[in-house]
């Protein structure tokens, strides 16, 4: 049996400098399992052909896989949480043994998947990349955002200060990565404290504490300077195509 170590990880985990692979990077850290990131050129297409799709016929970040477990290949970032936690977190400390605590935390995770992920990522798309500017489409995937906080606000008071069973689990995990959205946008900075007048114009009391709670956690910010490293790299890869495209 091999014996897997940070030299020899267990998993090799694709991604990109986007928030869904560090949903999954965050529990593999908080359960100390170890992987090898291996970051995917979005900007030459590499997950739009093979090898990549051989892997991930969708074509997106992030993609596992189990060297453990006879090289099992598994895609969709909420899925993928599942599978680890369905195989390792056997002492339950990100999932639940009661089944109605574990369907809870499914409950939110695909409010995660349907909610905050889609909506939250065309709002970014549309006030930084989209080439026509369409108030419309901010206004409704604004909207969209702050919906989706304030569920989770009235959730998180009625909840204790989690989602689901009093503590941390992988359902509140799956927000988190998105939540680092709210930090690059002048007009929602104000929601995590890092307005003019810091924590005085937080409105979502409930929904701060809870974010603040886990950008706390040593696994959150191991993760958070793997992101940041991996943004600086795609950056530079960026300048450089575009520099090279100036010169042909």
């Amino acid at each position: 049996m091999s014996t897997y170590s940070d030299a020899n990880p267990q998993f090799t985990l694709y991604s990109h400098p986007g928030p869904n692979p560090w949903k999954v990077a965050v529990v593999l850290r908080t359960l100390k399992l170890t992987y090898r990131l291996k970051a995917v050129n979005f900007m030459t297409n590499e997950h739009k052909s093979a090898p990549y799709t051989e892997m991930n016929p969708n074509g997106r970040m992030p993609t596992l896989v189990d060297h453990s477990n006879g090289d099992f290949t598994i895609w969709e970032s909420g899925a993928i949480m599942l599978y680890l936690l369905s195989r390792y977190d056997t002492e339950h400390v990100l999932n639940f043994a009661d089944a109605k605590d574990e369907a809870h935390a499914v409950q939110w995770l695909m409010f995660q998947m349907s909610g905050q992920g889609p909506m939250w990522g065309q709002l970014f798309w549309f006030l930084n990349y989209h080439e026509e500017k369409l108030p419309s489409a901010v206004e409704r995937y604004r909207k969209e955002m702050m919906r989706t906080i304030e569920v989770l606000d009235t959730a998180l008071e009625k909840q204790g200060g989690w989602l689901v069973g009093g503590r941390l689990s992988y359902a509140d995990l799956s927000f988190l990565p998105w939540m680092k959205v709210l930090t690059m946008m002048d007009d929602t900075k104000a929601l995590v404290g890092l307005g003019e007048k810091g924590e005085e114009d937080v409105q979502y009391k409930n929904f701060y504490k809870w974010y603040k709670a886990m950008t706390e956690l040593p696994a959150w910010q191991a993760c958070n300077e793997e992101w940041t490293e991996e943004g600086k790299a795609a950056r530079a890869a960026r300048e450089a195509a575009a520099a090279a495209a100036e010169k042909a």
